[in-house]
């Protein structure tokens, strides 16, 4: 009987760990090729980065929404029902106020029109208002007829506005609207995949950010987020109740177009200080009409709202979910405005919030990990 052969040990030896000079080098090359490509990538999406933001910035903003509603109907393996209906919702919302404002400009280009060919030909007619100023009512009556209220004034005014690039400029609005409405189409898909993946999106976030940062990371995370909510609460909502209110103003008091100018009221209202402009302009429609004492209602009743939303119920809002002083926030809304736009309204509160944060901890004298 032949032995059996046993297994011969291999004996196996570990790769020797590479020098310390070596390792140092490798360290370098690996984050120089993170930031090289981290840039080239930024590089790349620079024109698509607000439409991203504004996708996370909305994402936030319904999130509480969204988590309720996928409670209530549970998604299946493969149901994408929730995610599309809710980016659709979103799409009406902002494509609706909108689509009514086409339809009214439609409606007054037939009125422009006959004011543009009765201005040719017989110049401008002195508005009403002029025969009510209480002082120098004759003197400015007589300037406006005497500028402005014959046939060649009429004429050479429309002929300047002609020659000043209207065209022009009327061609780079229409290319600024496009540009706009191709980056909030790439808004609604990108918001389709973070409704869509939002679970694996945010256990991400939070991994990258604890190895990154640590506690302290998502901690600075979780503030900025909550002052998303708190922006969203306190400007967007607190606007929309404003515009709502002041159209129902506008309509009993007799402004043009209340509904119209309601939206504007609403959307001006987000930025502090902004309904201000949208109140001055209805009050100045109704005293170009003749009508001074609906035009003093219009202003008592718009510094009433507008005083109680932006010294009591915005800083009982967003104070109190960011934990920010409303000094911060307002300087945060206004800085963030002036660099990035309306996307500013939500971007400087949340950085305000996040240096606060950092700040509070540096002052307490030690690290706080919960």
């Amino acid at each position: 009987m032949l032995p059996t052969a046993q297994p011969v040990a291999v004996p196996t030896h570990a790769a020797p760990p590479p020098p310390p000079e070596r390792a140092r080098s490798q360290g370098t090359a690996r984050v120089m090729l993170v930031l090289a490509l981290s840039a080239l990538g930024l590089w790349i999406l620079h024109g698509f980065l607000p439409a991203l933001a504004w996708a996370v910035v909305l994402a936030i903003a319904l999130w509480p929404l969204y988590a309720r509603l996928e409670r209530r109907f549970p998604p299946g393996r493969h149901n994408l029902l929730l995610p599309t209906l809710m980016t659709a919702a979103v799409a009406l919302v902002f494509l609706a106020p909108l689509a009514i404002l086409g339809v009214q400009a439609a409606r007054e280009a037939h009125d422009v029109a006959e004011f543009v060919r009765s201005a040719e030909a017989n110049g401008v007619p002195a508005p009403d208002f002029l025969q009510h100023l209480p002082y120098g009512a004759a003197q400015a009556t007589a300037w406006w007829n005497d500028n402005l209220g014959h046939a060649q004034a009429g004429s050479d005014l429309l002929h300047r506005f002609e020659n000043n690039s209207v065209i022009g400029a009327s061609r780079n609005f229409g290319r600024e609207v496009l540009h706009r409405i191709v980056l909030f189409g790439f808004s609604l898909v990108a918001l389709f995949f973070l409704f869509r993946d939002w679970r694996m999106v945010t256990e991400q976030a939070q991994v990258a950010c604890d190895r990154l940062f640590g506690p302290r990371g998502e901690r600075v995370a979780r503030q900025m987020v909550a002052s998303v909510h708190g922006t969203v609460d306190g400007l967007v909502l607190v606007g929309l109740g404003e515009g709502f209110i002041l159209g129902v103003v506008y309509y009993f008091t007799g402004v043009p177009h209340p509904v119209l100018l309601g939206a504007f009221t609403a959307v001006a209202a987000m930025i502090p200080f902004g309904a201000a402009v949208a109140i001055a302009v209805a009050a100045l429609l109704l005293v170009a009409a003749g009508s001074v004492k609906a035009a003093v209602v219009v202003a008592v009743a718009g510094f009433v709202v507008t005083f109680v939303a932006d010294h009591f119920v915005r800083p009982a809002l967003i104070g109190g979910t960011t934990k920010l002083p409303f000094l911060w926030v307002l300087l945060g809304i206004l800085g963030g405005v002036e660099t990035f736009g309306l996307l500013g309204l939500f971007v400087g509160p949340a950085v305000m919030a996040a240096l606060v944060l950092l700040w509070r901890d540096f002052t307490e004298g030690h690290d706080k990990t919960a």
